[in-house]
């Protein structure tokens, strides 16, 4: 059974800092490119950050310069570090891990943790 557990969501103050861990179990966890997404509310959920097997990145403009997402696979874990953080900012993040093997495509998802951004 594959589960992907996010956690470090909270309530920051503008310019504030957090950073999110998501443990992945029941996947080769180095094989897939993990990704965090966000999902504001009244919005389509969107792609925040993401790394691949290959330790290669890739972020969506509005984060770029203040968020960094890293891996760990000896723990199968991907954090994203979030810093310079914006009231719009403010989202449910997940967590998610992807995989194209033998044209078959591998998606989970975790079930979200809560970022606001808030004086």
């Amino acid at each position: 059974q594959v589960q992907l557990v996010e956690s470090g969501g909270g309530l920051v103050q503008p310019g504030g800092s957090l950073r999110l861990s998501c443990v992945a179990s029941g996947i080769i966890f180095s094989s897939y490119t993990m990704g965090w997404y966000r999902q504001a509310p009244g919005k389509q959920r969107e792609l925040v950050a993401r790394t691949t097997s290959g330790g290669s990145t890739n972020y969506a403009d509005s984060v770029k310069g203040r968020f960094t997402i890293s891996r760990e696979n000896a723990k199968n874990t991907v954090y994203l570090q979030m810093n310079s953080l914006k009231p719009e900012d403010t989202a449910v993040y997940y967590c998610n891990a992807d995989l194209l093997s033998w044209g078959r495509r591998r998606d989970y998802w975790g079930q979200g943790t809560q970022v606001t951004v808030s004086s």
